[in-house]
């Protein structure tokens, strides 16, 4: 991807994020995420029905990096069934971490395609897909119990 391409998608989901705003509606699926090496603290809203990831929200105190990937990650996984994440989700781990992956799935999350170059920024690309992959295994977990 352009550097200059790049850096303003970075850019406009940090000034101007989407989904970011807690709803506190009890129908949602929380969680909180944070990093021990940047101040990256964001609490996210899951709310997921009948295997689609209906809308995600967020809000907190994080980094350039954590809070466009946060924006970014919760426009590309909406509407997506949970196996549909976990793809984005796998290929999104494999581009931060120098592997094989699909960029075509990825959208603008394509702008952290060099991350790997700041390897202490890595975690911040990687703090919400975390949060949404321990709540799809929290749910997936749930469901493996009552078979």
């Amino acid at each position: 991807m352009d550097v200059n391409l790049r850096k303003s998608i970075i850019l406009e989901h940090y000034q101007n994020p989407l989904n970011k705003g807690l709803t506190n509606d009890d129908s949602y699926i929380k969680i909180n995420m944070n990093s021990k090496t940047c101040i990256d603290n964001l609490d996210f809203e899951f709310k997921i029905n009948h295997g689609i990831i209906e809308d995600i929200k967020f809000d907190g105190e994080a980094c350039a990096i954590s809070t466009s990937s946060s924006s970014i990650m919760s426009d590309l996984l909406k509407g997506k069934s949970i196996k549909q994440a976990k793809q984005i989700i796998k290929n999104y781990e494999n581009m931060i971490n120098e592997l094989p992956y699909d960029k075509d799935l990825l959208g603008e999350a394509n702008c952290y395609d060099e991350i790997y170059k700041q390897p202490n920024r890595k975690k911040c690309a990687l703090l919400p897909y975390e949060g949404i992959k321990d709540v799809i295994d929290k749910l997936e977990g749930v469901k493996n119990d009552k078979k």
